[in-house]
């Protein structure tokens, strides 16, 4: 099966850990478009990660298949940046092992700490830096790799709510800039319902897509005064829908 540039296809995931476990992942299907932003909400261990972790390759699945165009790239919670390598040298290494040449190595990794505009810190070492410029220097890192498809497990959760939206902007811009597809997961709704083009709530164990919001594209509610009453109404609705979900099986 061939498939367009940045685009990720899901077919009948099942995934369970052994014969005798349970069922983790239940006919998860989905098809991300090149260029979108999808996020991924539900309750805690209903397979969120698990299905990021199979999309990355990390994880095989039971049955079913994964269709991208090349390998994506996978950013977690935490930076984690070598700690004995300054900023600029931890996305030189990324270049390295993607293959860039060494001459072209730090102007590269110099173009894209100013993409995350942290360009006066490339000498920077990991300590120096705050929690968000850590993350902003990961996301750097990740796109340093070259892919198409960026996979990120709640990359904001350990972060302050001043500095989360901040970074809110900035991979919203970054994104826009790019045209990387973007598959997030989070639990946190109005974190999905600002950032996304669509959120997909799953199901509690087994966990499966049962719901979608499409939030679109370049709506101009998205910089108007509207915006901010949108996102609260949208986000109650999905934390509604996600409450009634645990409540059904916690039954």
């Amino acid at each position: 099966m061939t498939i367009a540039q940045g685009a990720v296809e899901l077919t009948n995931i099942v995934k369970r850990f052994s014969v005798d476990s349970p069922i983790i992942l239940e006919n998860v299907s989905l098809s991300v478009k090149p260029g979108e932003f999808v996020s991924l909400v539900g309750a805690s261990g209903c397979g969120k990660s698990t299905l990021l972790n199979i999309i990355a390759g990390l994880e095989t699945t039971t049955t079913g298949s994964v269709v991208l165009d090349g390998p994506p790239t996978l950013m977690f919670q935490e930076p984690a940046l070598m700690p004995w390598l300054t900023a600029g040298k931890n996305i030189e290494l990324a270049l390295e092992l993607s293959g860039v040449p060494r001459k072209a190595r730090k102007p590269r990794a110099q173009e894209l700490l100013e993409l995350v505009h942290l360009e006066r810190s490339y000498k920077q070492r990991p300590h120096e830096l705050s929690g968000g410029m850590r993350q902003r220097v990961a996301i750097a890192r990740a796109l340093a790799q070259g892919r198409s498809v960026l996979l990120m497990d709640e990359p904001f959760a350990a972060l302050d709510a001043i500095t989360r939206d901040f970074l809110h902007e900035e991979i919203t811009r970054i994104w826009k800039e790019t045209g990387i597809t973007i598959i997030f997961v989070t639990h946190n709704v109005r974190e999905a319902v600002r950032l996304s083009q669509r959120v997909l709530l799953m199901s509690s164990r087994p966990g499966r897509i049962i719901r979608e919001w499409d939030i679109g594209a370049e709506e101009p509610w998205r910089t108007d005064s509207t915006y901010s009453s949108y996102v609260s109404e949208l986000a109650n609705e999905i934390t509604n829908n996600l409450r009634e979900e645990i409540v059904r099986h916690a039954v």
